[in-house]
């Protein structure tokens, strides 16, 4: 049976989506995240600094469930892993990553952003997925009108959310939790305002009671 990837998404309202360009803001980062209620934090692979911060956060951040996202390639999968990820997403999820996936020993995210799609992943036993990108794939009416033909299946949605787009979502029986930077403004980073992280990541726990 997979790692059960649902409770993941009960954890909190918001995954932040993370590209750290510097690994040396991870820790900082992390724990205002975690201190702002939002514990579940996904490190895209999309930066050379990325699996160092993804060490990092997983070493000096305990509290923290930190994993992989932007995983597109079977390599990926052990690498992630290795580097201490918790859990993994990928963007989307052709079949022979889906293979790949399906035998992960952490909790999986596949990416998906169609039904054909949905069903694939669901047939694999996969019963939470990724919808992205949430936005240009038809959004919250989208996800909301999948409830009905596909009742197992529990989504993620993830791109082009923001703070007053995430209550459409987080309103659908579906939807777990959304996936989103919007928490982590650029110049709050460059600047180091952890303090005003932490502030906006409160304010997006709070999004669900």
């Amino acid at each position: 049976m997979l790692p059960d990837a649902r409770p993941l998404l009960a954890a909190a309202p918001v995954i932040p989506v993370l590209t750290i360009k510097d690994a040396s803001v991870a820790v900082p980062l992390a724990r205002a995240l975690v201190a702002g209620g939002l514990p579940v934090i996904e490190v895209t692979l999309r930066t050379p600094q990325a699996l160092s911060a993804l060490r990092e956060i997983a070493r000096e951040v305990p509290e923290a469930v930190v994993g992989a996202g932007t995983i597109t390639r079977i390599d990926d999968i052990q690498v992630a892993t290795a580097a201490g990820a918790r859990f993994l997403v990928s963007p989307g999820t052709p079949a022979e990553l889906a293979v790949g996936l399906a035998t992960c020993p952490v909790p999986v995210l596949p990416g998906c952003a169609t039904v054909t799609e949905a069903m694939a992943l669901a047939a694999r036993g996969f019963t939470a997925l990724k919808f992205f990108p949430a936005e240009p794939s038809g959004g919250a009416a989208f996800l909301k009108s999948l409830s009905g033909p596909l009742p197992g299946l529990i989504f993620c949605p993830t791109g082009g959310i923001d703070a007053a787009k995430a209550p459409s979502y987080l309103a659908l029986a579906n939807v777990g939790a959304v996936g989103g930077s919007w928490v982590v403004p650029d110049d709050a980073l460059a600047s180091g305002d952890f303090a005003r992280i932490t502030r906006l990541a409160a304010e997006a726990r709070a999004l669900r009671p």
